[in-house]
């Protein structure tokens, strides 16, 4: 079909803080640039969920003054708190043992979208060209198979896969160099990984699913700018997992949940053992008397260094969560998001002012091996893998990681890709999961209703099955579907065709856009793609 096309300079899929920052420091650089950042979420920020707590050394380094620019950094952090639960007890680790990835003295608590917002009105105050609403639906190539840009999504096509009364057509937008800034398990990211073999000489990426609330507490309650941190109960102790809660603004709560998707036992639910952790004494006492505003998850890339692709390919780069620049003993993203988004927009427009394009952009990689972030990452690079190992294991361990040789042991533990470490339902315990209360514990659909997700009944379904077969003739007999579990949306349910056989229903209305799907079904068979534009969540203030 005949599509329009739209030429840039430089072209950035994804409008998190990666994208973001990409685009504003391209702008710093050269301001004659034409820049076009594109966003599948409806607005800026509708789709960010994070903790968050902030580093903002890479934010100082991108825009000086932000805080006189009213930047939405304004809760810095004056307490940690990491704390070990058990059922019905808890044991709070003094602060002189915590180790230095757990002190946050210097960073701010944060709403992630908010500052996205933030960052996107100095983009366009620089002249940045931002349309949001617009998903990046497939990747284009040049003749000698250079990222040429890409196509953004169809509009109006039925289920039926057919154009409807309201079809418009995507369109393609080309550029000399297309930076891929989709966050965490980016669909196109995926693609290019497998194109350029940029996982070639890299560990599996491996992840975490992050659940979140966002809750209004009594303000005799409210500890403005305390940080905590727990781990332990609910989860069992062989499984990688904690918790987050973070007291900011006017009696704010960011509380949340996050499971490594390594985990083995399929009758395990990353939802329900959030809503369990709820409901022990300690976090019960807080949230009794609050409201619960919003709810969100999204997976989270914890590989770390070890994990990393190969960043550059002809005509493009990944950055951000799109290749994994993740501190996951710090529990922060957005810092090394900001930070990969300022190197790859330095090596752009220096090869833009040498006349090139739709080349490799070797000083991007080689800018991150010489940046602070380079160093940090390598430091946290046992972190994951250790804690891995169990919770007793994993805290020695990291102990010794991270106290005795300050990150630089002389060894570097490697990952297993999630999906393979599933075990057989008949080889695990089933899990008894208490019913909601409705008060401080709740179930999917009413978490879901909160998010604010709207797709579209009439359109194809953007969660794709490579073979339709596969749930009921491998995944129930053999691991009881755990994509009833895993999703923390009610996407996906067992149900009696008219026949009384099992058939998977997907109700991919609820998505929150996830990603956890595509990336823990054991058998690989769920392919996560972009609806139309503007479709999926609306966090407010996530």
């Amino acid at each position: 079909m005949e599509r329009d096309v739209m030429e840039f300079d430089v072209l950035i899929v994804g409008g998190g803080p990666a994208g973001l920052a990409a685009a504003i420091r391209l702008k710093q650089l050269n301001a004659e640039l034409n820049v076009c950042l594109i966003e599948k979420g409806s607005e800026i920020g509708a789709h960010i969920l994070s903790g968050a707590i902030m580093d903002p050394q890479a934010l100082t380094e991108l825009l000086p003054d932000w805080q006189a620019q009213g930047a939405p950094l304004d809760t810095p952090v004056t307490e940690d708190r990491f704390v070990f639960l058990s059922a019905a007890g808890s044991f709070q680790v003094p602060g002189f043992m915590l180790p230095e990835c757990f002190q946050n003295h210097g960073n701010y608590i944060i709403s992630l979208g908010n500052v996205c917002r933030w960052l996107g009105q100095q983009a366009e105050a620089l002249g940045v060209e931002i349309y949001p609403g617009f998903a990046g639906a497939g990747v284009l190539y040049n003749d000698d198979g250079s990222v040429k840009g890409v196509v953004t999504g169809d509009m109006g096509v039925g289920k039926d896969g057919q154009p409807g009364p309201a079809f418009q057509p995507g369109m393609e937008l080309h550029a000399k160099y297309t930076l891929f800034a989709e966050g965490c398990r980016g669909h196109l990211g995926k693609q290019l990984e497998q194109k350029f073999n940029l996982r070639n000489g890299a560990d599996p990426q491996v992840y975490g699913i992050g659940i979140k609330e966002l809750w209004e507490i009594q303000p005799d309650k409210h500890v403005k700018g305390m940080a905590m941190h727990t781990a332990g109960w609910p989860l069992p102790n062989d499984t990688y997992g904690g918790s987050f809660c973070y007291h900011y603004g006017d009696n704010l709560v960011s509380i949340g949940y996050v499971v490594g998707l390594g985990y083995s036992n399929p009758h395990l639910s990353p939802f329900e053992e959030f809503q369990r952790y709820k409901t022990h004494p300690q976090i019960r006492a807080m949230l009794e008397g609050g409201k619960r505003i919003s709810y969100g998850a999204r997976a989270i890339s914890a590989g770390g260094l070890q994990a990393l692709p190969k960043l550059i390919f002809p005509g493009g780069a990944l950055l951000g969560d799109d290749a994994g620049f993740l501190n996951v003993s710090r529990i922060k993203g957005s810092h090394a998001a900001l930070k990969s988004g300022m190197m790859a927009a330095e090596a752009v427009a220096d090869a833009l002012a040498a006349g090139r394009s739709a080349d490799e952009l070797t000083s991007y990689p080689q800018k991150f091996r010489e940046s602070w972030l380079y160093e940090e990452l390598h430091r946290a690079r046992n972190f994951k893998p250790w804690m891995s190992k169990g919770l007793y294991m994993g805290t020695l361990m990291v102990g010794l990681d991270q106290v005795v040789f300050r990150g630089k042991a002389p060894w570097t533990l490697h990952h297993t890709a999630d999906h393979l470490k599933l075990k057989k339902a008949a080889e695990c315990a089933p899990i008894d999961y208490p019913k909601p209360d409705g008060v401080i514990s709740f179930d999917r659909l009413s978490s879901v209703f909160l998010s604010n997700t709207n797709h579209e009944e009439d359109e194809p379904c953007h969660l794709q099955l490579k073979d339709p077969a596969v749930p009921m003739k491998i995944n129930l007999p053999l691991y009881d579907a755990p994509e009833q579990r895993y999703c923390p949306a009610g996407v996906y349910e067992v149900l009696k065709d008219d026949t009384g056989n099992p058939r998977l229903q997907i109700n991919a209305q609820n998505c929150l856009h996830c990603k956890t799907c595509d990336i823990k079904d054991p058998t690989q068979n769920i392919n996560w793609m972009v609806p139309q534009g503007g479709e999926g969540p609306v966090y407010p203030g996530m």
